[in-house]
């Protein structure tokens, strides 16, 4: 199977010490651990502002670091794998290890535990933090205090993906987006299903292999029977998520946003406009869940 370039730390002048002997490259490094310590950082394709966001990472993302220069820093992002290029002042040591996330969409990094200080950062929905301390209704992390109850524990879970994608309903649409800012669809589906403690590829053609199981065909045809709340539904480059049997929330260009609509009219616009017709469905549970 060839290597998914989106996945593979290789240049020609410099790739993952790892895949010495399966690419050629004019020199291969040990990647070094690191961990994002702004609120989001856009992953680029190319070492410039102005090229192109593949995706983003978010506070305390754990990342592998290939090469800083000039600004920028080449690395792997840890929870699936994207390869890309961060600004170099958005990483930090990796360690200590987060202790919470924000499960709120979103809060505030305060300089004090008082919520009439102005606010030095927005912290949106999975960020990572490490708590260092209590002060009243706040928690101390590194930077300043965050309101304890837009917080959990790092390994808690919503199991609800479906309910965390309904939250996000009126977000813009954003190419690249994966932060409560801005998302495209299969960056909904991925922090939705991280949010449940399941592991998510990042790209709309890497979740419809990679997740749950497929309905049979007849499910993915003009009749889309037997559907139910967190089927995943597959168009050839976009991706939805059903909240019951017929509506369907997705992250699109023609909304603009996180919108609900029914199946039966994003089926049809979507075939006559865009992505043609679905593809495939495919049905998560604990036992498929990737």
């Amino acid at each position: 199977m060839p290597l998914d370039p989106r996945l593979t730390p290789a240049r020609p002048d410099l790739a993952d010490l790892a895949l010495r002997g399966r690419v050629e490259a004019a020199r291969y490094v040990a990647g070094e651990p690191r961990r994002v310590v702004t609120p989001s950082a856009p992953l680029r394709r190319a070492p410039s502002a102005e090229s192109g966001i593949d995706t983003e990472a978010v506070l305390g993302d754990a990342v592998t670091l290939y090469e800083a220069r000039d600004g920028f820093a080449w690395v792997q992002l840890v929870h699936d794998g994207y390869v890309g290029y961060l600004a170099a002042d958005s990483l930090g040591p990796a360690d200590p290890a987060p202790t919470h996330r924000v499960a709120a969409l979103r809060t505030f990094l305060y300089p004090a535990p008082d919520l009439k200080r102005p606010a030095r950062a927005h912290l949106g929905l999975g960020s990572a933090l490490v708590v260092t301390g209590e002060a009243g209704d706040y928690l101390e992390v590194p930077g300043g205090y965050v309101f304890a109850g837009h917080c959990r524990p790092v390994d808690a879970v919503e199991p609800d993906f479906a309910g965390t994608a309904e939250r996000l309903v009126g977000t813009p649409y954003l190419w690249g987006g994966r932060t409560t800012l801005g998302l495209d669809c299969s960056g909904l589906v991925q922090l939705c299903l991280e949010a449940a403690g399941l592991t998510c590829p990042r790209d709309a053609d890497q979740q419809e292999r990679a997740l749950g199981d497929a309905l049979p065909d007849d499910a993915s045809s003009d009749d889309l029977a037997d559907l139910r709340r967190g089927d995943l539904v597959f168009w050839r480059g976009h991706v939805g998520m059903m909240l019951d049997a017929s509506r369907l929330i997705h992250a699109n260009g023609h909304h603009m946003a996180v919108a609900v609509e029914p199946l039966r009219t994003a089926v049809a616009r979507i075939r006559e406009k865009s992505y043609g017709p679905v593809t495939s469905v495919r049905r998560i549970t604990p036992s498929t869940g990737s």
